[in-house]
């Protein structure tokens, strides 16, 4: 069984408990899909705007065996409030930079 590893938005963390993330995870579902369920490892918030700890957070849970990391659909796609982080984009390549192709990298989850 693959190990993921979530970063969500901290600003979305007091409305949202994250349990759509838990449940397509444990399903195999939506961005799981090609994986099948998965075990979550981390449920990290990516550390407030502009979202810097992110990168440190992403490699800390591959250090802790995710071969998968994710961003929660609160950052990509703007879930629940429906408004997307505008530090997306720099946060998604400083991530995948950062993490060498070492893992498979998500940008959303449902």
């Amino acid at each position: 069984m693959k190990k993921v590893g979530i970063i969500r938005c901290q600003q979305t963390e007091d409305m949202c408990p994250g349990t759509a993330d838990f449940a397509v995870t444990a399903k195999g579902k939506l961005a799981f899909k090609e994986y099948g369920p998965v075990e979550v490892i981390g449920f990290v918030s990516c550390g407030g705007c502009p979202g810097k700890r992110a990168i440190s957070r992403a490699k800390m849970m591959m250090d802790r065996g995710a071969d998968i990391i994710a961003m929660a659909s609160c950052i990509g796609r703007g879930n629940p409030i429906g408004y997307a982080c505008p530090h997306f984009e720099i946060m998604r390549d400083a991530i995948k930079k950062a993490t060498d192709s070492k893992v498979d990298f998500l940008e959303w989850t449902h």
